[in-house]
């Protein structure tokens, strides 16, 4: 199904004086404190957050999957979904595949279908952390990383098989997450998987085109619990920078012990012109893939932070590639991946009200509490009515979730598609 523009129009309808007021009060005090608030609702139009293929249907445990009604059930169902979305908040204008699960039958039909939902094709992905059938080789004891030569090639060749797919679609790059590690004291020795993983990368930014780049992600544990061959930013900084210009870190939310100081570390990358794209979620005790800011809104707000510095400061890092990246176990996924979309948003608008240049002033007289008051202005501002405004204005609707609600979207999917419908690649 296709939501129009009339559709929209006409729900928004309802809101359109509330949010009026709300904005117009808003902007007035934002214009008091010389906040350009034309340039952040201009921003907040333009940001723009892929979704992954993955994240159309319901996700799953280590002890079962409980389905949703009316999932994709194809990649062409996938792109409806995500064109849902886009049409009700003007922020979800790309999608990320993962292969072997996203492989087009017919590549001109989904590039036009795409575009008819104005949507474009984010990075791809690459799958060597399971055994597809009718694979010769077997990536139970690590693909890339392999004391065997043969798996090794098998994972290289998938890789560059991931990257022939992407061009046909348009795509300009490529994420490599790798499973790769040990359970066990012993089981591996490290330099030798490190070493292996590093020229097996190498072998796969070889053939990358000359306009794409490599993002290279990393995660402290799981499936591998006692070590895992990439497992923090900087052994991913030292792989990219091995690889060559066009290779970045990927940096997933999830992807780090309880704690970390992830704002740093983005910091950091972007110092460095490393950091190639982000993955939002959020968690409670580990790897969760929850809702994103449903936990830790502060934390993300002073990501964010540091992500909006170093766009304006840091012009050696490349533009930034973001994607959702999260698992919805017991929630209608359109309607979580919508929520995310808000709390991501919410953060992205809280960041550019921060004054940066107060902000430096107070660190330069080494005033705390000054600094602190900066920051948590900024984040105790309501700023739905901006992030509303902008929707708004870049067609969307006002109120993207209560318009799926109110339109029963989910029904009509369960109409056209039926309750047993299984989303691939989960």
């Amino acid at each position: 199904m296709k939501l129009s523009q009339s559709h929209i129009s006409d729900f928004n309808k309802k809101s359109d004086e509330e949010l009026k007021n709300q904005f117009d009060f808003l902007a007035t005090t934002l214009d008091k404190k010389n906040i350009d608030t034309e340039s952040v609702v201009k921003n907040l139009s333009n940001f723009q957050v892929a979704i992954p293929s993955w994240a159309l249907g319901a996700g799953g445990t280590r002890f079962g999957r409980f389905s949703f009604y009316g999932e994709p059930a194809s990649l062409s169902q996938k792109l409806e979904d995500v064109g849902l979305l886009h049409a009700l908040t003007q922020t979800a204008g790309a999608i990320s595949l993962h292969i072997p699960w996203d492989v087009p039958e017919d590549y001109n039909a989904i590039k036009e279908q795409a575009a008819s939902l104005s949507l474009k094709f984010d990075a791809v992905n690459s799958n060597t952390f399971q055994d597809q059938s009718g694979s010769r080789e077997s990536y139970k004891h690590g693909s890339l990383c392999n004391t065997s030569k043969e798996v090794r090639e098998q994972a290289i060749a998938h890789n560059q098989e991931v990257i022939k797919i992407g061009e046909r679609l348009g795509s300009k790059s490529l994420t490599v997450w790798l499973a790769d590690g040990a359970n066990f004291p012993g089981q591996n020795n490290f330099q030798t998987a490190l070493a292996n993983t590093e020229s097996s990368l190498k072998s796969i930014y070889k053939t990358l085109p000359d306009d794409w780049k490599m993002f290279i992600e990393y995660k402290p544990y799981e499936p591998n619990f006692y070590s895992t061959v990439i497992q923090d930013w900087g052994t991913s900084f030292m792989l990219a920078n091995a690889c060559g210009d066009k290779a970045y870190t990927l940096v997933d939310l999830g992807h780090h012990l309880p704690n970390t100081n992830i704002e740093q570390i983005v910091s950091t990358l972007m110092y460095k012109g490393k950091l190639g794209g982000f993955h939002f979620n959020d968690s409670k005790y580990g790897d969760d893939d929850i809702t994103v800011g449903s936990i830790k809104p502060y934390a993300l707000f002073l990501i964010f932070n540091e992500l909006v510095y170093g766009m304006q400061n840091n012009p050696q890092n490349p533009e930034l590639s973001w994607m959702i990246d999260a698992s919805h176990n017991i929630k209608d996924p359109l309607e979580d991946l919508i929520q995310s979309l808000e709390a991501i948003q919410e953060a992205y608008a809280k960041a550019l009200l921060v004054d940066q240049s107060k902000l430096k002033e107070a660190q330069f007289a080494h005033d705390v509490v000054a600094c602190q008051e900066i920051l948590q202005n900024a984040y105790r501002t309501d700023v739905r009515p901006l992030i509303a405004q902008a929707r708004k204005v870049a067609g969307g609707a006002i109120d993207p979730l209560a318009m799926y609600r109110a339109l029963n979207l989910r029904d009509t999917l369960i109409e056209e598609r039926g309750k047993h419908t299984i989303a691939t690649g989960l």
